[in-house]
């Protein structure tokens, strides 16, 4: 896993397959990040716990536990 500190309005920017997508811290106020995603239509963006639900529905299975 890569780790990266970033302050308010600094970006990530991530290739995927000659896609770029665009992670921006937007704002940090207590123990909460906002953050932003600027990505093609094409890729799609999901919190972590909706992506799990998703992929298992689509696969029939129950959504493993979440680490942590």
């Amino acid at each position: 896993m890569l780790v990266l500190s970033r302050k308010c309005s600094e970006r990530v920017v991530l290739n995927l397959n000659g896609e770029t997508v665009t992670i921006e811290v937007l704002q940090i106020k207590g123990g909460r990040v906002r953050i932003g995603f600027d990505a093609p239509d094409q890729i799609a963006v999901h919190r972590e716990e909706l992506w799990r639900r998703l992929t298992s529905e689509h696969l029939g299975q129950r959504a493993p536990p979440l680490a942590g």
